[in-house]
């Protein structure tokens, strides 16, 4: 099972700036193939993120992922995360905010939308979802 980081979408107007910021960050990269994030530490659990995603938090809710392609030393004292250029969409799930990084378990970790699916949630303003999960109504 591979080990998941979740990282807030700091930045982000909204998931659709997210995904542009994706798209546009792989062009920059040479084409296609890579989105770059940098940080400055290594995970000390790298080898189990093997298959693993950065999950997105925006507005306390996890919206999304994008597969964690590989991670490299830039030689300035930094580490550069490679992301697949997609956010793929989650069901949503609150989280609260944190900084930096946090690793995610698959276990606890939601579920992908499949083609054409739409989370009734992701309608619903971030913050009263939130709210709403803490009562336990949804």
């Amino acid at each position: 099972m591979p080990l998941s980081i979740t990282k807030i979408a700091y930045r982000s107007e909204s998931p659709a700036t997210l995904r542009a910021w994706l798209e546009r960050g792989a062009k920059e990269n040479g084409g296609p193939g890579h989105a770059l994030m940098t940080t400055r530490y290594m995970p000390k659990r790298v080898e189990e993120m093997a298959g693993g995603s950065l999950y997105w938090i925006f507005q306390h809710t996890i919206i999304g992922r994008s597969p964690i392609l590989r991670f490299e030393e830039n030689g300035e004292g930094r580490y550069s995360m490679l992301l697949k250029p997609v956010l793929i969409a989650v069901r949503a799930k609150p989280k609260r905010a944190h900084q930096g990084w946090r690793y995610l378990e698959e276990k606890d970790a939601p579920a992908d939308l499949g083609d054409g699916e739409v989370d009734a949630r992701t309608q619903m303003p971030p913050r009263m979802l939130n709210e709403l999960t803490k009562m336990g109504l949804v």
